[in-house]
């Protein structure tokens, strides 16, 4: 079960919020001047439209209605209750939630309306200037700092999950790049050894061809010599050796250094200890989870993931999946293409599924 994020608890005190200023409207303390039915409906449009206008897809013309329907609701809900009393309260509610669904722009366009609807509101009540002034002037306030605050929560947001891409990104390309200096050292060590091995046997070779065809103490001494490369050959190879015992690749080391300490995002590695992989298998399973960490924090609204590389019959097996939005309809993007491409091209393959939450299935052949 997904836990509750920030977001989702502020929305919950915001709704508390609502209901306890249209309580007295809601409850029978104050009259509304159209029937409490018809005020209740209105009210459970407002934040009906609302929450649906939050979790469209962003640029979504729908959305924007959903919003512009809110809004109108709102001052149908203020304007219909004589007695208003805290309710306004409902009118900073819509301008701290618009950055989330319109432009900045947009969102000071609301502030106005919603300014002038409580002017329009307040020059039929009959009130004393001063008292109107003071009133309009701090919901003024209090919508535009609402607004603001709504808005740099957002770009924190933002920079945050641009942070842990970047964070991603680097960690992949660190891990990748010790593997690729660990095979290059192989490499060194394999040349030194050939160009060692091959000069010492051709010496030992030349010494005991020489020793074939002497007798007694001649051949006794290129016996001998043949011994000492011998002996030095030995010990050339247990040094060369005991060099490239070094650790093989941490399969299990290397994707959790990839999610370390990601910003809003708590993941959770399982590497099966049988798991077995080469060095371009390891290097693709890198790349996957790096793209899958990457899209989750990008794109899935999730706060947990979890990633698990197992050995199967039929090769390694690597599942990731969130506890996201999922999605109605996948249209893979370049990231997405790009890690199908990879695993095909070890004869494996890639699956997606986004009925609960964000699945991905990628397999390497044994």
């Amino acid at each position: 079960m997904r836990r509750l994020g920030t977001d989702e608890w502020s929305a919950l005190v915001m709704l508390a919020v609502a209901v306890a200023v249209g309580g007295p409207a809601l409850f029978g303390a104050v009259d509304p001047i159209i029937p409490r039915p018809w005020w209740i409906a209105l009210f459970v449009v407002l934040f009906v439209a609302l929450l649906l206008a939050i979790v469209r897809e962003p640029s979504d013309l729908l959305r924007n209605c959903l919003f512009a329907t809110a809004v109108v609701a709102s001052w149908a809900v203020v304007l219909t209750v004589p007695h208003m009393g805290l309710l306004p309260v409902v009118l900073v509610i819509i301008a701290a939630v618009s950055v989330y669904v319109v432009p900045l722009w947009a969102g000071f366009v609301v502030v106005g309306l919603n300014t002038a609807v409580l002017a329009l509101f307040m020059a039929f009540g009959n009130r004393e200037s001063l008292d109107t002034l003071i009133t309009l002037g701090f919901y003024l306030l209090i919508q535009v700092a609402s607004m603001l605050s709504s808005s740099t929560l957002i770009r924190e947001q933002r920079l945050r999950r641009e942070l842990g891409q970047a964070h991603i990104d680097l960690r992949a390309a660190s891990v990748l790049l010790s593997e690729s200096a660990r095979t290059a050292e192989r490499l060194r060590i394999s040349r030194d050894l050939h160009d060692l091995i091959g000069h010492q046997l051709t010496v030992l070779t030349l010494e005991l061809e020489a020793a074939r065809h002497r007798e007694g103490e001649q051949a006794r001494e290129h016996v001998e010599r043949a011994n000492r490369v011998a002996r030095d050959l030995l010990a050339d190879v247990r040094l060369t050796v005991s060099e490239l015992r070094t650790a093989s690749s941490d399969l299990s080391g290397a994707l959790h250094q990839v999610v370390n300490d990601l910003p809003g995002l708590a993941v959770t590695v399982d590497v099966e200890p049988d798991v077995q992989v080469d060095e371009e298998q390891a290097a693709a399973l890198v790349r996957a989870v790096q793209e899958i960490a990457t899209n989750t924090l990008r794109h899935a609204d999730a706060k947990e993931l979890w990633i698990e590389v197992a050995a199967r019959p039929h090769g390694v097996v690597l599942t990731a999946v969130d506890d996201g939005r999922g999605y109605r309809e996948l249209v893979p993007g370049n990231g997405l293409r790009g890690l199908t491409e990879r695993f095909e091209a070890l004869g494996g393959g890639v699956r997606f599924d986004g009925d609960d939450g964000f699945r991905i299935t990628a397999t390497v052949p044994a």
